[in-house]
């Protein structure tokens, strides 16, 4: 199953992205964590490893991607990519598309022409999940990149922008026909109910907690390794999402 974990700037894509991966993973599921975010730099540390090499210099780098990109043939096996750009513990491997490093160096959109045709050639085995983290706002969908996952997952902060910018993303998952579903995070008593009004509630697959553990695991860069109840129900839907169209 491809996941796409999507969402308005700082409501925590990234941080349900890694509890998402863990929580598969001790499950027994193998996991392929893409950061398609170019200027995300935290996300390895929550997943607990080394960020990896750029996966877009396989390539030859930023300015050879267009044209190579196109290269990419379908049958891609995450067994067959290269080591150098991943990094792995356990059953969780992280795979960087790509960073924007420097001052004038450039506009993401070869980063996400690779991110849209990797998710396309990239054939998931038994018992394989594909989490792809993506960047702020809607120019993945803008891109294409999410037109060939199986399941977008849109993360809604307690924020009008968000609840906004949710809409925006349901009704573009609605236009290109594919399954979507929310995750209200950092939620408290005071905000869970404004936000389950403001959304499709039969689309809510969990609702995260306001949680000082992750907050501070975040602040200090630390792996994050907090499971919790709503996280492992998500997962629950999402095998028998899996076990449903493998069915069909």
């Amino acid at each position: 199953m491809k996941i796409l974990v999507c969402g308005k700037g700082g409501c925590g894509k990234s941080t349900i992205s890694t509890l998402l991966a863990k929580e598969i993973s001790r499950r027994g599921g193998k996991v392929l964590v893409i950061d398609t975010d170019e200027s995300n730099f935290g996300l390895h540390s929550q997943l607990g490893v080394e960020a990896p090499q750029d996966f877009m210099n396989y390539f030859g780098g930023k300015k050879l991607l267009f044209d190579q990109v196109k290269t990419l043939q379908k049958g891609w096996k995450i067994d067959e990519i290269p080591e150098e750009y991943l990094s792995e513990k356990e059953n969780i491997k992280l795979l960087a598309m790509g960073k924007i490093y420097d001052f004038g160096e450039g506009c993401a959109c070869p980063i996400n022409a690779l991110s849209s045709k990797f998710l396309e050639v990239i054939e998931l085995g038994k018992n394989e999940f594909l989490i792809a983290d993506t960047d702020a706002g809607i120019e993945h969908l803008g891109r294409g990149v999410d037109k060939n996952c199986d399941i977008i997952i849109v993360v809604v902060e307690p924020s009008r922008e968000s609840i906004k910018l949710s809409k925006k993303i349901s009704e573009m998952a609605k236009a290109i026909n594919k399954d979507f579903w929310y995750v209200l995070n950092k939620v408290d008593e005071d905000t869970r109910d404004i936000l389950l009004n403001s959304v499709e509630k039969d689309k809510v697959i969990a609702v995260i907690p306001r949680d000082e553990r992750i907050f501070k695991n975040c602040l200090s860069g630390k792996e994050l390794d907090v499971e919790l109840e709503e996280v492992k129900k998500m997962v629950d839907v999402l095998e028998n999402l899996q076990k449903k169209k493998k069915s069909i």
